[in-house]
């Protein structure tokens, strides 16, 4: 089943077009301001990587109930190198 068997023909009128290219021009704002912010908090979520990263193997976590499991350095997966995605 192809997109275009999905696609329901219809028009938009002139201040419907406006509309919308007004609410995509203020989404595409809202979100670079969203790609900057999560940017700009990339040193503070590192620290908090590596404090969660630390503790896990340290005192571990809660499995069940009070029941912990540390993970072996081994385990910790490797940071991906690449920066975050923020998804639209």
């Amino acid at each position: 089943m192809s997109f275009q068997s999905l696609f329901i023909p219809h028009k938009r009128t002139a201040a419907e077009t406006k509309w919308l290219k007004q609410e995509i021009k203020e989404q595409e704002e809202r979100y670079a301001g969203i790609v900057q912010a999560m940017e700009e908090m990339t040193p503070t979520r590192d620290k908090w990587y590596a404090e969660f990263l630390e503790r896990i193997q340290t005192r571990g976590f809660n499995t069940d109930g009070d029941a912990r499991t540390k993970i072996k350095l081994a385990d910790i997966p490797v940071k991906p190198d690449r920066p975050h995605k923020v998804v639209y």
